[in-house]
């Protein structure tokens, strides 16, 4: 008889797998190498307890590899306003690609305080108007509204190195003590912290702690997904039914963001996304 069971940590080879009432440590049937199937932490797997052997990967409602999670209902995108400092190129991204992969991207700001009077005045300008195109947007400080609105859910953090994924973390249970490193002064970034891929029990949810990383290719989606994944794209009537938005004649999605109704920086963000 298999055990129904979710990988919850990956270290090397060894698969720590959560059954209902204790935690088994798994190797996973070679099959899955011939059949091209990594197993990820997030999967609902069948295992053979005795032999502590994966036999069998359950279907998947969704997965990414960097990081490389499994079954996942929201993406938490930390953001930090400086050191390092605010880059939404990454973070447009980080949500056409969670979007695409029918994962909630969830935008958490860091380091706020860190600003200055002009650059949060611009911050809040920008929290307004992903709010208005249905983006949930929180910060690190008012952690509360966070945990509340992740109950129940499958969630995974991603975002620029250094932006303090591990340190939102530990504030989601201080007993994890995940391992943070200070920003180099001197790099203007952080060190990666995380080696291990692990899914952590944080109360009313649960949580992946992933290696950070400062770049993510795009070129592995079609352009119809792009355009689909920029949201406040689909809420224009644009005359051309496969318009692209690119430079055709009388795009409307182009006059919006003539009249500033569509964000400047997430037009040109698109475009670039479109040309990789």
């Amino acid at each position: 008889m298999l055990d129904k069971g979710i990988i919850v940590k990956i270290n090397s080879d060894i698969f720590t797998v959560k059954l209902s009432a204790e935690l088994v440590e798994c190797k996973s049937r070679g099959k899955f190498r011939n059949e091209k199937i990594k197993p990820l932490v997030g999967d609902e797997v069948l295992i053979n307890k005795d032999k502590k052997i994966i036999e069998e990967i359950l279907d998947r409602k969704n997965y990414l590899l960097r990081p490389s999670v499994a079954n996942i209902d929201v993406a938490l995108i930390v953001t930090s306003l400086k050191k390092p400092d605010l880059n939404l190129t990454l973070l447009d991204r980080l949500i056409s690609i969670i979007t695409i992969n029918k994962i909630e991207p969830v935008i958490v700001f860091t380091k706020i305080d860190l600003g200055t009077k002009a650059e949060i005045k611009e911050l809040k300008h920008l929290i307004k108007y992903y709010k208005k195109i249905g983006i949930k947007v929180f910060n690190n400080i008012k952690i509360f509204k966070l945990k509340r609105y992740l109950k129940n859910k499958i969630v995974t953090v991603c975002g620029q190195t250094g932006a303090g994924k591990s340190t939102l973390i530990n504030k989601f249970d201080k007993n994890l003590k995940l391992a943070t490193n200070e920003i180099s002064e001197a790099l203007g970034r952080g060190k990666h912290t995380t080696r291990i891929v692990e899914l952590f029990d944080v109360g009313n949810f649960f949580i992946v702690d992933t290696p950070g990383f400062s770049s993510i290719d795009i070129n592995n989606y079609k352009q119809e997904e792009i355009k689909n994944s920029f949201k406040e794209f689909a809420k224009i009537e644009c005359k051309y039914k496969d318009c692209l938005h690119v430079k055709e004649d009388g795009c409307k999605v182009i006059e919006a963001k003539n009249k500033g109704i569509i964000l400047k920086s997430r037009y040109e963000n698109y475009l670039r996304f479109i040309k990789e």
